[in-house]
């Protein structure tokens, strides 16, 4: 069966940027300085220090988590980006195995209801990473959207100056750029020798990324969005913004932009050091590799086989549904491609999701934002938007950036501001935030279960814009199947092991043949593994988890207590969302 569009936009790659995006690598770890001893008697005293010892590893890390450290008994300590050294990654590993032995020790029908929530979710969480402790080089910290040389310079620009010190540790934290990046080069240096380096074509492309970066150096965004920020900081003189301006302008130009010169001359020599052009299962334990990435991403702990069966079933549904709708209503498609929101700005579009998700979501609480465009020399290489998450202690203020090419009165823009503003990511944390999420979960990545929410309200956005209701249904089961070609494409490639041809055949089977934009399909695909899952499987299982919620409550069912108790419960893994559904939406319904 054909898609029922004649055009797609094969660049809708977005990813939600938070604090933790410059932890180690997709194989982060908690760091906890307690023993494996006896386990503490207060458990929230103990995940209360592993916490603090975790974000404080890592500047970065603290300081997007938390905007008064010392509120939490956080003493300044080192400035750091973190560390890739083998010695660190073998730290990490012991950290992860010394953690999981105290949590074994505590005697879990004692804990608190929302203690063993707590429990089971970072239980799951190390159990899963230490998994595939064998398996880290495996991992890629450079990837073309969501890798470290692509984010650090958004995190950089987007860094809050709460007072004069914030300036001084930017600034120590910014020079350690060079540093950083020589271990990452040496962790690529040592993938080579394991015959695990990147292909030439994504290695191609990260370069050109890094000389796009450093162009223009005495104007350079990193130098005047800084300038801006210090101007804005209250409680400084003129000469103090003047020396600050002055050192940042010479730390960006002779420390950050020449290592990016040398990470991407540290690349080229190592051109022609891959050995896979394809997915990830061509590798001696690709596959294996593969299957973490996929829980770890969608936090569905169903196998790859029940994964992509779910998601054909889903495919079939939509084009089945959207197929209805246009022999109803012939002219319905045309119509959907001259849909206009004009007038419809970020402020605008945010202010109407927020009023019209009110039907189906509960109110969230008093919070602000800010709608910046993503800078022109990183515009080609980053999502089309993405939600920067807020601090645990200041969750009133949240950034969301959107590229500034993207047409305002386009359908696009307006479900993109509700993937990353209301009900979408921003939403889904300052409505987590607010019930209570125990701090230490705030260090835990469960991206199926972030992404898949942002997804699943994207999808119920199209109702939210005031057009006619059958074309929202058929906008948004195109938008369904369209992603769920991605992600039957991403299981393919790298699980199956699919040519280029084999996924165009794929693709070809639904009308779709535009060779240049299927290459780059398939380039993206290869060089992100199990992206596209975090979005699509995630989503399905919120599609399921409602779906099972209706058939238990019957009459009693609310969409409104649903969304509360899947938010009040936070991040997590499905499988334990599932579990905790019960108590929480029974307690809220009663709300």
């Amino acid at each position: 069966m054909t898609l029922p569009f004649f055009s797609f936009d094969f660049t809708r790659k977005k990813h939600r940027m938070t604090g933790f995006l410059t932890a180690v690598l997709t194989l982060s770890f908690l760091v906890t300085t307690v023993g494996c001893g006896e386990a503490p008697k207060d458990f929230d005293a103990y995940t209360q220090q592993l916490f603090c010892d975790s974000v404080a590893a890592n500047t970065l890390n603290l300081h997007y988590t938390l905007s008064s450290p010392e509120t939490y008994g956080i003493a300044p300590s080192r400035i750091t980006l973190g560390d890739l050294s083998e010695d660190a990654i073998n730290a990490a590993h012991a950290a992860t195995e010394n953690t999981l032995s105290v949590l074994k020790k505590y005697n879990y029908r004692s804990l608190s209801e929302e203690q063993q929530l707590t429990y089971d979710i970072l239980y799951d969480f190390l159990s899963t990473e230490q998994s595939a402790a064998d398996l880290v080089y495996y991992d890629e910290p450079l990837r073309p959207s969501t890798g470290i040389s692509s984010q650090l310079p958004i995190l950089f620009e987007e860094y809050k100056f709460y007072d004069k010190q914030d300036v001084e540790d930017y600034l120590a934290l910014i020079a350690c750029t060079d540093e950083y990046f020589v271990q990452i080069a040496d962790f690529e240096a040592r993938k080579a020798e394991l015959g695990l380096f990147m292909s030439d074509t994504l290695c191609r492309q990260l370069i050109s990324q890094c000389e796009i970066f450093v162009r223009n150096p005495e104007t350079h965004y990193l130098i005047e969005t800084f300038d801006k920020k210090v101007a804005a900081l209250e409680g400084l003189t003129d000469s103090e913004r003047q020396a600050f301006c002055t050192r940042n302008a010479s730390i960006v130009t002779e420390q950050v932009l020449p290592a990016y010169e040398r990470l991407s001359d540290s690349l080229e020599a190592l051109l022609g050091s891959g050995k896979n052009d394809g997915g990830l299962c061509y590798l001696p334990e690709g596959n294996k590799f593969y299957q973490y990435l996929v829980y770890y991403n969608t936090g569905c702990a169903d196998d790859i086989a029940a994964i992509s069966t779910r998601i054909q079933k889903q495919r079939q549904e939509d084009l089945a549904q959207a197929a209805a709708l246009t022999q109803k209503y012939p002219t319905l498609w045309a119509e959907c491609q001259n849909i206009s929101l004009a007038g419809m700005d970020a402020s605008t579009a945010l202010t109407t999701l927020e009023r019209e998700m009110l039907q189906e979501f509960p109110s969230p609480p008093k919070t602000t934002y800010t709608v910046s465009p993503i800078d022109e020399c990183m515009a080609d290489f980053m999502a089309p938007a993405f939600y920067i998450t807020a601090p645990l202690d200041n969750y009133t203020e949240n950034s969301i950036f959107i590229n500034a090419e993207t047409d305002s009165s386009s359908m696009q823009y307006f479900t993109t501001l509700a993937h990353e503003g209301f009900p979408g990511h921003l939403y889904q944390t300052v409505m987590s935030y607010d019930a209570g999420l125990a701090p230490v979960r705030t260090t835990l990545n469960y991206p199926g279960y972030v992404e898949g929410w942002a997804t699943y309200v994207e999808m119920l956005s199209y109702r939210y814009a005031g057009i006619d209701e059958s074309a929202a249904e058929l906008l948004s089961r195109n938008q369904s199947a369209l992603l769920s070609l991605y992600a039957s494409t991403d299981i393919g490639i790298h699980y199956s092991g699919w040519t280029f041809d084999e996924m165009c055949t794929f693709w070809d089977s639904y009308g779709i043949s535009d060779k240049t934009a299927l290459q780059e399909i398939y380039n993206l695909i290869v060089a992100e593994p199990a992206h596209y899952l975090k979005y699509y499987v995630g989503y399905l299982q919120f599609l399921d988890l409602k779906k099972t919620a209706r058939e238990t409550y019957g009459d009693a069912y609310s969409d409104i207590a649903f969304h509360r108790a899947v938010l009040t419960i936070g991040p997590a893994p499905f499988s334990i969302v599932e579990k905790y559904l019960d108590r929480y939406y029974y307690s809220e319904s009663k709300a």
